[in-house]
């Protein structure tokens, strides 16, 4: 078995690995470098691929060796968050095998394609969660499951792919969440029932491998966001949230508190409008009802103006978590729609800032003008999506694997998971970099 570590192994973002074993290989995830492209944004709005590479935006699947491109037998992606999605429209062209997903994952690149205008001309074949499927490989078949996972968007997966030298499992992003408010609960059964037939490999989301917390469950997100939203509203005020459009389940507390404050939600923006509308359409959004949708530029006009003259009768949910420049959130702090914020409005930011310095460059502006006009704050109303120390120290002793790859971000994030492998007594751990591979 050989791994290929393509991205996400020098930064938070650009995730890929290939696997290949025997005359056949495996993609999993395939997604965007973020920064980047929020700074692209500011000035371009068309992408092409040879744009893309040039800033650094996609994994750069050139340091494959030129044979493998026609070993490849499928695109395995983990969940729906552009880091693991975004560059399959500009790169999957290049290797003759379907994309195998969840339903609301295969929703968002359906809607990405659309927005972006660029082709997806892989087969898109979607499994529900907790399934398994058959790939043809030259001389063999190979099972393939997707294990149900928690984490910030909703049907997310463990990918575990069969081979004749054990099983290779990629964790994507996760969490273990045992009471998540929308969607199954994490498939404790099923990893251990791979651990017994024996995990050859795993690539672990190690992110925040250094923290000593095991990450906490989304009923406490939503216990916060209940404090926030129901003891702290002023009747006459506006009130805004931002968080992560994908986050589906941190989306229904919201509009369930809005409901109880008697405010009307009103979502507004691009992206709140694509993964809504994903949602949808994979029959797993139970709030669809209860809001409106504003995503073209006259629908957001007539819709904050609306909300600017009867301020106490809507709950305005919006994309500009980050300070993403353009996002609604940024707009409206330059005065640049129809709603103009007030002392003692209210903005909930129900999210953290994704550590990069053109995201915390971007709030500190963001806050510093909302600031100015007597706004109250409210931050971090979240929990992370992402395991910390001690859960990873549980998936490992749940799945046993020989060989042990950190992935999701620089070295100086995965290199904890050294320490915490020695803790265990596990067998052997590779820190690996963008472009390099290992043979197990």
């Amino acid at each position: 078995m050989k791994i290929y570590t393509v991205g996400g192994y020098n930064e938070v973002g650009k995730n890929m690995t290939v696997v290949e074993t025997g005359e056949d290989a495996f993609i999993f995830d395939c997604g965007f470098f973020l920064p980047p492209i929020v700074e692209l944004e500011e000035h371009e709005k068309v992408y092409s691929e040879k744009r893309l590479r040039n800033i650094g935006a996609v994994p750069n699947d050139h340091v494959l060796p030129h044979k493998l491109k026609n070993k490849v037998r499928a695109i395995l992606v983990t969940h729906a968050h552009l880091d693991h999605i975004g560059a399959i429209p500009y790169l999957a062209y290049k290797y003759k095998a379907e994309v195998l997903t969840t339903p609301f994952t295969a929703e968002v690149l359906k809607k990405e394609y659309f927005d972006e205008d660029v082709p997806i001309r892989n087969r898109i074949k979607t499994l529900l969660p907790n399934s398994s499927y058959i790939v043809k490989g030259r001389h063999r078949s190979y099972k393939i499951e997707f294990i149900n996972i928690t984490h910030s968007t909703v049907q997310c997966s463990m990918i575990a792919l069969h081979t004749p030298e054990g099983i290779f499992l990629h964790s994507g992003d996760f969490k273990f969440d045992n009471s998540p408010t929308v969607g199954l609960k994490p498939n404790y059964d099923k990893l251990k029932e791979i651990a017994n037939k024996g995990v050859k490999a795993v690539v672990v989301d190690a992110l925040y491998s250094s923290d000593d917390r095991k990450t906490a469950s989304e009923k406490v997100a939503r216990s916060l966001l209940e404090d926030v939203m129901l003891t702290t509203t002023n009747d006459k005020s506006a009130m805004i949230v931002t968080t992560f459009s994908s986050h589906i389940a941190r989306l229904k507390s919201i509009v369930d508190f809005g409901k109880k404050l008697r405010r009307q939600p009103i979502f507004v923006g691009r992206s709140l409008n694509k993964y809504v509308t994903a949602a949808k359409q994979a029959k797993i959004c139970p709030f669809a009802k209860d809001i409106q949708l504003a995503s073209y530029r006259s629908q957001v006009e007539k819709a904050l103006k609306r909300v600017n003259k009867n301020r106490s009768k809507y709950l305005l949910v919006t994309t500009g978590h980050q300070g993403e420049p353009h996002s609604v959130l940024d707009r409206i702090s330059r005065n640049q729609l129809p709603f103009r914020l007030q002392s003692e409005d209210q903005v909930i930011f129900s999210s953290s800032i994704i550590p990069s310095e053109v995201n915390i460059q971007n709030r500190q502006l963001l806050d510093k003008r909302i600031k100015k006009r007597g706004v109250r704050i409210f931050n971090n109303v979240h929990v992370s999506g992402h395991p910390g120390r001690e859960d990873l120290r549980d998936f490992i002793h749940m799945i046993d694997p020989q060989h042990i790859i950190p992935g999701h971000g620089e070295r100086e994030k995965t290199a904890p998971m050294q320490d915490l492998c020695k803790e265990i007594g596990c067998r052997r751990l590779h820190l690996m970099s963008n472009g390099k591979s290992l043979r197990i």
